[in-house]
């Protein structure tokens, strides 16, 4: 079996995030976002893959879908791929998400089309007929969606209501992580999540190669530069998605002016901000363990210092402080404010998270522009302060290792990041923690082996297999053992060791309509009517002896009680005792008229055109050479070969000089 991962969106990039995974029979869609830097057709995931050649539907083709949290980027395409393309099963969200998403869905419907004269992608009627197909979730809540599947919501910081999401079908269990944040910060708490067993984690890398400083450094560099651009007369402007950041922000700017007593005003851009705080309020328990803490005695959201903008405020003279949307300046407000107040070097502009390629956002922070062009009428003049600060919700690189080595999946896929920097954490995650690592680019599939288990019967004759002990007899010198019974053959002294190694060897019978079975290896061949077929090699050995008279008055004493009737006896009890001195390769066993070792048997061949023979071999002195017919299986190749060198290099001299042996 295995999980198929369909990436519709953030392969190697950062936007859209819309990943496919089919896990035994059941296929899940995580997240349905839109690309905030485009325009054009790559706005939206490519959602005719998921039907393939032969699909009959979106209903059909997917069991569920689920949304991490409210950004745009994870759940801006949602109604368009319901209402518009027609899916019409079950979508998943927490209680948070389901309440902020269709205010993040309508802000933006209402930009795109009544302020910049877009084609409407989907109506406010779409939002929420929309909303009423979704099931809201707690965290840690199972929920079944089927007999089959199960899904499970854990903590991941970032935004509030933001989740990662563990969903197991039979055996097979995975978690997508959404966006997450593996530190605390002043509104929100760190990931949480349970130690699992997963065969695969898809984890986002946003900043994948970057490792943060302390979070209070990064605090004083942005409130030095804010109070730096005021004390000069200057306004801040600071993009912002209206819920996440805008909060976390607003409450250490409220903080600092009220220990800094300072005066200038703060403001909001828009009635959505106003909106969103009313509604962290309301979902005091999604927060950070602080905010809960002093909520009976102040709500942390409740801003002192912080009011409503007017857009005709814009070109109002003194500085001031205003948070805008949306946070890329991709369009919007933040848009319209920054064309005013980028031409004045008084003022600045500081970007407090990441910024998708194709914004002016990202132009910013790539580098400082004298001129942004924002289409072929309009040029921006930039003479503004540019400040990049490292206030984004997304963890870093430390956290996606510490989250990767916490969980030790069987394997990762990244997504929602840069090509190069995931390319680097990939190696990474290989390297110092070797589990497999996948980075597939949009529309690309990836196969990943899973974990299966299958329930079996077990017949009577494999049970008893399993209760038999198998002994074998091992001889081995006195320095490689600690016990046995030991004796003493010729001039060694050898160590008897005893192993019962019960191993259950049998094989699974797997048949249409019927429950699985584990069966002993000779019954498979009566099941199925057959013969057992047996691979044999054989091998007429010459040994040279010398002269047979000199062998015939040797006294040499039989191993055991049998009388040896034949001359072929004396050079069986010749080879057992050069073998028990020279082989300790496994249990040498005399039954008289063969000697065996495993599988492979030896005796004295009496047959003049013996077909195991070398022709070249017959034209020897039949005198002074002994002919030991040998059988052995494959298994036991490497005891065959050892023996027969011990034979074809036998020396008789060296049994005449031992004096016998007892």
């Amino acid at each position: 079996m295995a999980i198929d991962c369909l990436v519709l969106g953030a392969g190697q990039e950062v936007g859209k995030s819309c990943v496919v995974v089919s896990i035994n029979g059941k296929r899940i869609m995580f997240d349905c976002g839109m690309h905030m830097g485009y325009l054009d057709h790559r706005r939206y995931p490519d959602f005719s893959l998921i039907l393939g050649s032969g699909g009959s539907g979106f209903d059909q083709a997917l069991d569920c879908i689920i949304i991490t949290h409210f950004h745009l980027d994870h759940v801006g395409a949602l109604p368009y791929f319901t209402q518009v393309c027609g899916y019409g099963g079950p979508i998943y969200m927490t209680y948070p998400t389901k309440a902020l998403a269709p205010l993040m869905l309508e802000d933006f419907r209402k930009v795109m089309v009544e302020r910049r004269g877009e084609e409407e992608q989907f109506t406010s009627d779409h939002i929420a007929e929309c909303m009423k197909k979704v099931i809201a979730v707690d965290l840690k809540q199972t929920v079944q969606v089927d007999k089959d599947l199960q899904i499970r919501a854990y903590y991941a910081g970032h935004v509030i209501g933001a989740a990662m999401f563990y969903a197991k079908v039979g055996d097979t269990a995975i978690v997508y992580t959404g966006d997450y944040n593996m530190t605390p910060d002043r509104h929100l708490g760190a990931a949480q999540i349970d130690r699992l067993h997963l065969d695969l984690l898809i984890t986002e890398s946003t900043y994948a190669t970057t490792t943060r400083d302390s979070k209070y450094g990064r605090e004083r560099e942005f409130l030095k530069a804010v109070h730096k651009c005021i004390a000069g007369g200057g306004k801040v402007l600071i993009p912002t998605f209206a819920l996440g950041r805008a909060q976390e922000l607003c409450i250490l700017l409220d903080d600092y002016w009220e220990r800094m007593n300072l005066k200038v005003p703060i403001y909001f851009s828009a009635g959505l901000t106003i909106q969103a705080n009313m509604y962290y309020k309301m979902l005091i328990s999604w927060t950070s363990q602080k905010i809960k803490e002093t909520y009976s005695t102040r709500n942390a959201f409740d801003f002192k210092n912080v009011t409503n903008f007017d857009r005709s405020m814009i070109d109002a003279p003194g500085p001031c402080v205003l948070f805008a949307t949306p946070g890329m300046i991709s369009g919007g407000f933040s848009l319209e404010v920054f064309k005013h107040w980028a031409p004045s070097d008084k003022n600045l502009v500081t970007l407090p998270g990441y910024c998708v390629a194709g914004t002016i956002g990202h132009k910013l922070m790539s580098g400082k522009p004298t001129k942004i062009d924002l289409d072929k009428d309009t040029q921006i003049d930039v003479r503004c302060q540019i400040h990049q600060l490292s206030f984004s919700p997304h963890t870093d690189a430390k956290g996606i290792m510490d989250l990767v080595k916490f969980l030790s999946p069987k394997h990762v896929l990244l997504v929602h990041g840069e090509k190069p920097k995931m390319a680097t954490l990939k190696g990474r995650i290989q390297s110092e923690l070797g589990i497999p690592c996948y980075d597939p680019a949009n529309n690309d599939t990836v196969s990943i082996p899973s974990t299966h288990y299958v329930k079996a019967l077990a017949s009577d004759t494999f049970i008893r297999s399993c209760s038999h002990p198998n002994f074998k007899f091992l001889e081995n010198s006195l320095e490689d053992g600690n016990g046995g019974s030991r004796f003493k053959f010729g001039n060694s002294e050898l160590q008897l060791q005893v192993t019962d190694e019960r191993v259950a060897e049998g094989i699974l019978v797997m048949e249409k309509s019927k429950k699985a079975k584990v069966v002993h290896q000779e019954e498979l061949l009566l099941m199925l009517g057959e013969k057992e077929h047996k691979v044999q090699f054989a091998y007429c050995c010459p040994v040279r002896i010398g002269s047979l008279e000199e062998t015939k008055s040797t006294d040499i004493t039989p191993t055991n009680n049998r009388l040896c009737v034949t001359g072929r006896c004396l050079w069986l009890r010749v080879l057992f005792a050069r073998l028990s001195s020279e082989f300790s390769g496994g249990n040498i066993q005399d039954f008289g008229e063969y000697l065996q070792v495993e599988s492979f048997q030896v005796s004295i061949c009496s047959k003049d055109n013996c077909p195991n023979r070398i022709t070249e071999t017959q034209k020897n002195n039949s005198e002074d050479v002994v002919y030991f017919c040998c059988t052995w299986s494959i298994v036991d190749e490497k005891i065959a070969q050892k023996i027969i060198s011990i034979l074809e290099n036998f020396d008789y001299s060296t049994v005449q000089g031992t004096g016998g042996f007892t």
